[in-house]
Parts: C-alpha cells; structure tokens; sequence
C-alpha cells in the first residue's frame, strides 16, 4: 500500500494536482468578524479579496483543529498503514501543533509522521508534490521522510508585495518590520528564510518587481520545478510563466493562486516565486 501524503490548504496545490498526486489537504480557516470560511472550501479566491478590500471587519485566520486531522487520518487507515504529513511553518501557524496532537490521540492501527515544512504557499506546494510523486513510485515512509527534509534545503521562495500593510496588521511581519517606515513610495519583495518572512531586497515598480522575479529564478544553474503564483493579477501570472518557458521545461511549471488565509497578510496584488533546485547529482 503507498503511503498516504497529507498537507495544509497553504500549500495552494490545485485540485486537479491533489486529485492526480493522492494529495489530502486540510483546510485552515479565515473569519471576516462573526463570519467565518474554510479556505477554498466556503470561500473562493476572488471571493475572499474582494471581501478583504471592502469589509470593514479585518479577516483573522485559524489553523485546522486536532479533529479535522483525525479525521483525515480515520478515512486514510483504512487505505493505507502510513501516513505523511508535511505542513507550512510552525512560525506561520499553529497547523503543525495540531496534526501532532492529532497524531497522538489517533487511536488507528497506523503510523503517522508529521513534518514541519519552514515553508508556506508554493514553496510547501513544491515539496509535497515531490514527495507525492515519490511515493506513487513506491517509495516507504522512511524513505519519504528523508525525502522530505533533502528537499527542503533545495526550495527557494520570494514574495511580491504591492504593500506591506495587510503582513504587519496581520501580525507575520517578522523580520521585515524594518522596512516598513521606508516603503511610501518602494515595493518590498521578502524571502521564507528559516520559516518566517525576511526581507530581500526592494523595488520601484511593479515591472521592476517582476523583472526580479524573472532574474530570481534565471540564477539557478538547474531548477527541478519552478511555481508561480498571484493574489488577484492572472495576467501577471501567465506572463511570467510564459517567460519561464526559456528556463524550465513547460511541465515542470506550476500555476496558482495564493490562497485566502495567506492573501490575509500578502493582500492584493501579491505574488510569489518558489524554485525548486535540482537534486545534485
């Protein structure tokens, strides 16, 4: 039996790659006051950020309670006797304490591992599909296991910010709260560095931010995969995948959207960049 991967809605896989792949991915939880939506469930993408720029109630966001896993880990059991989980950062969310707390009150006749990714978005996206991958091929949970941690030192994720506002009133600002009195009139681009947002570099423009991008990625002497995402600019995201083209080969570039709960602290206009360096020979 393959083992059985499981991740987190932030991972902004889609569905057709969860569906292909054998993917489970839990849903976090967005509120807009007394309102509250699962993330891509009860709530779409565009949904969310028009309601992220026009209700007067600022979303908060919630990580997927130790029963929404148990519940994942019943229905798997019964279909397989390993389970990986693999979530975004524990210093981005607490989704990772409760798929642990969920590991130890499972009372199934199956083993499960839980890992913390230090990613978030596609920069864990990457990783699962890899791992996913791995294991269709038949590879054991030790194995996927060490998969995993190996790969996580070849992912790479920038972000695109039009503001820093939505990331520093959301309380995930991090190491970049230093940029924030200089940015009236510059455009912030951050990286995931050891699980928390971190500050790269800024820009003028947005076309100058997208240049960046495009440069960001053409450093890498050999790239596996390579994602692109946006909060609410497609065409920016088609443009740029199309770029990538010159780079990487068309089926190893992934496409999505960043979903609602991180569009909670990226806002509108965002976009990220994750590559995934190619395993040394």
């Amino acid at each position: 039996m393959a083992v059985k991967i499981v991740t987190d809605s932030l991972s902004d896989i889609t569905p057709d790659i969860s569906e292909r792949l054998g993917i489970t991915i839990v849903p976090l939880i967005v509120s807009f006051g007394h309102e509250s939506f699962t993330d891509r469930v009860t709530i779409t993408t565009d949904e969310f950020y028009h309601k992220l720029v026009s209700n007067p109630n600022w979303p908060i966001t919630t990580q997927p309670p130790p029963g929404d896993f148990i519940k994942v880990y019943d229905e798997l059991s019964k279909e397989t006797d390993e389970i990986l989980v693999i979530t975004l950062s524990t210093k981005l969310s607490g989704t990772y304490q409760s798929a642990v707390q969920a590991k130890n009150m499972f009372e199934g006749n199956c083993r499960v591992e839980v890992i913390d990714s230090l990613e978030v978005a596609l920069g864990l996206g990457l990783l699962v599909i890899t791992v996913a991958e791995a294991a269709q091929a038949g590879a054991n949970l030790d194995e996927l296991t060490a998969l995993t941690r190996n790969t996580m030192n070849r992912s790479h994720l920038i972000a695109y910010f039009d503001t820093l506002k939505y990331l520093a009133k959301g309380g995930r600002i991090g190491k970049a709260q230093g940029m924030m009195g200089s940015l009236l009139s510059v455009k912030p681009i951050l990286n995931v560095k050891d699980g928390e947002m971190s500050p790269l570099t800024r820009v003028r423009s947005r076309a100058a931010g997208m240049e960046y991008l495009y440069n960001f990625a053409a450093s890498f002497a050999k790239i596996d995969k390579l994602a692109i995402e946006h909060a609410t600019t497609p065409e920016d995201n088609m443009k740029l995948a199309q770029r990538f083209e010159a780079l990487v080969p068309k089926a190893n570039i992934y496409q999505s959207t960043i979903s609602p709960v991180v569009g909670t602290y990226a806002g509108p206009g965002a976009m990220a960049l994750t590559v995934l360096e190619a395993a040394p020979d």
